[in-house]
């Protein structure tokens, strides 16, 4: 089979000039890293989040070719997702990409990794000290962020991804959900919470991408878990030193350092753009090896 080798360069495969996005969690760690690199390769980026202040900052602050735009929006309250779809509906009529990246790390029980902790005297001691220093009200304020949040901003602007899908034949439009490695390990890495939340988005992706497809809405679902990387939830630097400390595996990151925002843009510029377009329901792992080593269920 021949193929056109213009169709081949990179800046056609990882097309995203005249691409509309959006990035929950976008002016700060993870979310602002993939929020530059979309816009560094033509895309109009909405950059959400609650702080207008941090949103309008890192907007000015971006170099590129593309265009970076704050909006406000809280991914936990349904109005305030409804109004910032009805301003995207409005400025643009269509979105094409739609990062969920928005998340919290929420409760922590430190003492639980370090078996010489006092907590750790029997399992009634273990038990009780988890029991009291957690709380229904702190899961729930997690899942909200972390999980919910996920499936009222994608259903608020499926249609409007729908219509993205229309303008160009062989495109369709791409939601990738941020999850994280602590959705795909076995260990509690001292946060129940967190991981379990973020195995629900690992889910909640793949459930997503099947009724979508089968209901024959042109839009993929796909999800990118990121390893140890720099962000406001770890810590804004982390040398090499750190790197385990961070991870909190049984074994070490095999690469002994945190992944870079050229890896983690990059991973999802490729489903974003044409390259990606044969990718649904997936979940790509970041990770530096960290998952390769440690128990996972992948």
């Amino acid at each position: 089979m021949s193929v056109d080798s213009n169709s081949m360069r990179f800046d056609k495969i990882y097309d995203l000039e005249g691409r509309i996005a959006l990035v929950t969690g976008g002016a700060s760690g993870i979310g602002w890293m993939i929020a530059q690199g979309l816009a560094a390769n033509g895309a109009k980026v909405y950059i959400a989040g609650r702080r207008e202040k941090k949103l309008e900052s890192s907007a000015q602050s971006f170099r590129g070719q593309g265009r970076i735009v704050p909006l406000v929006m809280d991914v936990t309250d349904r109005e305030s997702i409804s109004a910032a779809q009805k301003e995207i509906q409005n400025r643009e009529g269509r979105l094409h990409i739609l990062v969920n990246n928005a998340g919290i790390t929420g409760p922590v029980s430190r003492f639980f990794n370090d078996v010489s902790a006092p907590e750790h005297k029997d399992a009634e001691t273990l038990g009780r000290a988890l029991f009291d220093n957690e709380s229904f009200e702190s899961w729930s304020s997690l899942y909200q962020s972390n999980t919910f949040s996920v499936y009222f901003v994608t259903t608020a602007f499926l249609g409007l991804l729908a219509k993205g899908s229309e303008e160009k034949p062989g495109y369709t439009s791409s939601v990738v959900n941020i999850t994280s490695i602590s959705s795909l390990m076995k260990l509690a890495q001292n946060h129940f919470a967190y991981n379990s939340s973020k195995a629900a988005v690992s889910h909640l992706t793949k459930m997503m991408a099947t009724e979508f497809a089968l209901k024959k809405i042109p839009v993929r679902v796909n999800a990118v878990a990121p390893g140890v990387y720099e962000s406001e939830m770890t810590h804004d630097r982390i040398t090499p030193d750190l790197v385990d400390k961070v991870g909190l595996g049984l074994q070490p990151v095999p690469e002994q350092r945190p992944g870079t925002a050229q890896e983690v843009a990059g991973t999802v510029i490729y489903l974003a753009s044409p390259a990606g377009c044969y990718t649904n329901g997936q979940e790509i792992a970041i990770d530096g090896g960290y998952l390769a080593v440690n128990p996972s269920r992948v």
